[in-house]
């Protein structure tokens, strides 16, 4: 199976063959996939160097020529290396465009802390307008990709080598994966598989959401309907508790507990494999499951 990001490339390279208003501008991160779209269409795909507040920048200015730009590079290198580009370029000229990144949240630990980007979806949370697609396998990338390349609003697409054995329909909202009676867990993107493994034989429900913002409320609303208590565990692939406020928000007038699993904010400063992060931030299904059953009392 191809990775999400090898996904992306073939996904971005046909996309430019069929819209001519659309445009790629890289800096130096998969500049080799595109040698072959560069060619083609050498005034649509640009690649800046490192210079990723200038990738920003000029992805702002197609865009205030009507252009529809498609942004990439490492997740550290889209969002917070040019967070003041993002925050201007683009949210205060009112223009859309499409952050795409790569990395994750530890996806290439050999690459140390300067490559890994936990807070990514945190730090965009502080702007006003982003739709922010985690999908979970390469299949949910394209769809999505291409869901965000025909639009006009800002999106982030959150790209990982971590991917679930199936796809997901995607598109809308979240969708229920396993019903129960138990504390309904909110699987984000990668996470699902974990999810599955770790509350198997539980009475927990799980939810799955390749799409964060916006959050969809109503579908966690109607998953703890009909509960004394709402008891939520929020499963997501970068910083703990980047959704738990919205969760809250969703349940203001129902009483509920929530729990944020994901990446804590201690650094780690021991670069293992990606399984080893996992186990490490008690991500792995052992881990998701000694943590889900302690805090719904089991």
């Amino acid at each position: 199976m191809d990775t999400m990001r090898d996904r992306f490339i073939s996904t971005t390279t046909r996309l430019l063959d069929e819209d001519p208003g659309l445009a790629l501008v890289l800096a130096e991160i998969s500049r080799d996939g595109f040698d072959q779209a560069a060619r083609r269409h050498p005034d649509r795909v640009i690649n800046v160097g490192i210079r990723e507040q200038l990738l920003v920048g000029v992805g702002s200015g197609l865009a205030l020529t009507g252009m529809r730009p498609l942004m990439h590079t490492f997740a550290s290198f889209l969002v917070e290396r040019p967070f003041e580009q993002v925050k201007l370029d683009l949210g205060h000229q009112g223009v859309g465009g499409v952050l795409v990144s790569a990395g994750g949240s530890y996806d290439w630990p050999a690459g140390g802390f300067t490559h890994m980007a936990p807070g990514d979806v945190a730090l965009l949370d502080t702007l006003d307008g982003w739709t922010v697609h985690v999908p979970g396998h390469p299949d949910e990338a394209e769809a999505l990709l291409r869901a965000a390349a025909a639009g006009e609003d800002r999106v982030y697409v959150r790209l990982s080598l971590q991917s679930n054995a199936a796809a997901m329909e995607v598109g809308g909202g979240f969708t229920t994966v396993r019903a129960g009676r138990g504390p309904v867990v909110v699987a984000v993107g990668p996470m699902l598989d974990g999810v599955l493994a770790a509350t198997e034989g539980t009475d927990a429900a799980v939810l799955y959401a390749a799409t964060v913002r916006p959050f969809d409320g109503a579908a966690l609303r109607a998953a703890t309907a009909g509960r004394r208590t709402a008891d939520v565990v929020l499963v997501e692939p970068y910083l703990e508790g980047t959704s738990t406020a919205a969760a809250n928000d969703a349940l203001a007038d129902v009483p509920h507990r929530v729990l944020g699993l994901g990446v804590p904010r201690r650094e780690l400063r021991r670069y293992g494999t990606m399984a080893e992060h996992l186990a490490a931030h008690g991500l792995d299904p052992r881990g998701l499951r000694r943590r889900i059953e302690a805090f719904a009392g089991r």
